[in-house]
């Protein structure tokens, strides 16, 4: 049986993805652990190789040190498991005995950790320990081009779904897409918006030059971006624009690069091709007066809640999770998605946002009373519920400041 006793403060053990292989979920997983810290026990275990380093997007990079993030001290950590699972999946397990959740959280976003995850759920259940999975999205949309993994993943996350207790979702759009995907039945489900990501060491605003509004692309290039919508809509700004774009082309989508370099308004582009370290990031927001994020399709976006953590506009298309996520962010400018055109009319709207802070809603306060909410649901007693009335960590006056040029 699991080890708390009445009264005493449940044990969570999260497992999501490690720093070895970086990515949005990495800074997810250890944000939502140092976050749960503050209300339960926590242990977290890191996927620490996912899959074979040639096979991923990012391969140059597997194993170099760029994030500062860290776990709390509160926070006991397991890294890791390895994709091909001994030893390491059975020292994972002997962690998960000794550590004896009450409930075990996994965080999904790709199949290539549904061999572990089965593994762990059901030495989880066989301790009577209980299962919530946290949903990213169904699939990865790079793995959801090949039919093989398409069918792996609906074929194997069955035995998973079925020795679930409870679900999380950033979304209910996300959750009306799981609930489209597979048949959940009566699983519990909450919704946890997704927290903020205001986590970098702060920078100085950069003020630009007079008469230019600076825009930002920031993340990984990947067909679903739509990047090259953004780039066709700049083309049409005139010369008091300027587009800096910061990322790691995934998937071998050069597309968005080919458009760039054959630009007409190319002397007005700058172009950081490549995954930036943790130290860079708020340099380059803090150079930024909007940011703009033209996805084709997303169920949540990273970047989004670093640009809505600084207090920036941001120009956000209409799709998935996004509009839940920036609705009440008074920066926001949606427009439909794949319309160059409608791009650049946003653009112009958000310019004038420029030059005031804007406050981020979010919270991870909120995303811990949404884990508070599923546990009582599932038979797991916390007390009272957190208070959902707060802010972003970084942003706790919730009003417009004034200037920042």
């Amino acid at each position: 049986m699991p080890a708390s006793l009445p009264g005493a403060e449940p044990r969570v053990l999260v497992v999501g993805s490690g720093w070895r292989f970086l990515s949005g979920i990495s800074y997810y997983t250890c944000r939502l652990s140092n976050a749960l810290s503050g209300r339960f026990q926590v242990g977290t275990i890191l996927m620490r190789r996912l899959l074979p380093a040639r096979l991923y997007p990012g391969r140059e990079r597997v194993g170099h040190s760029l994030a500062d993030l860290r776990y709390t001290d509160g926070v006991r950590v397991f890294d890791g498991i390895d994709w091909w699972a001994l030893p390491s999946l059975a020292r994972a397990v002997a962690f998960l005995r000794e550590f004896r959740p009450d409930v075990l959280v996994l965080q999904w976003w790709t199949g290539a950790v549904l061999h572990s995850y089965l593994v762990l759920c059901l030495a989880a259940r066989s301790l009577g320990i209980r299962v919530i999975v946290e949903f990213h999205e169904v699939q990865d949309t790079g793995e959801a081009r090949h039919q093989w993994a398409t069918r792996y993943v609906k074929a194997c996350i069955r035995p998973l779904l079925k020795r679930t207790d409870g679900v999380i979702v950033h979304s209910r759009f996300d959750q009306a897409a799981l609930a489209e995907a597979y048949d959940l039945g009566g699983v519990p489900t909450e919704v946890a918006l997704h927290g903020p990501f205001d986590h970098h060491e702060p920078a100085a605003r950069r003020p630009g030059p007079d008469g230019v509004c600076r825009l930002l692309f920031f993340g990984t290039i990947r067909p679903y971006k739509g990047l090259e919508d953004l780039i066709e809509a700049f083309a049409q700004l005139g010369p008091g624009y300027h587009l800096t774009v910061v990322g790691e082309t995934w998937e071998g989508w050069t597309l968005p690069g080919e458009l760039i370099t054959d630009s007409p308004v190319r002397d007005r582009i700058t172009f950081v091709n490549r995954y930036v370290a943790d130290v860079e990031v708020n340099e380059y927001f803090a150079a930024a007066d909007v940011v703009v994020l033209p996805y084709r399709r997303s169920s949540a976006s990273g970047p989004l809640h670093i640009a809505m953590s600084h207090g920036l506009p941001v120009v956000v298309t209409a799709v998935g999770g996004l509009v839940e996520a920036a609705e009440s962010y008074s920066g926001t400018v949606f427009v439909p998605a794949g319309e160059p055109a409608e791009l650049r009319a946003g653009i112009e709207r958000a310019a004038g946002l420029a030059g005031r802070r804007h406050v981020d809603p979010s919270s991870w306060e909120r995303t811990v009373a949404a884990y508070d909410r599923l546990l009582n649901r599932i038979g797991i007693a916390t007390g009272a519920p957190q208070d959902e009335s707060v802010t972003s960590s970084n942003q706790t006056v919730p009003v417009l400041s004034p200037d920042l040029r």
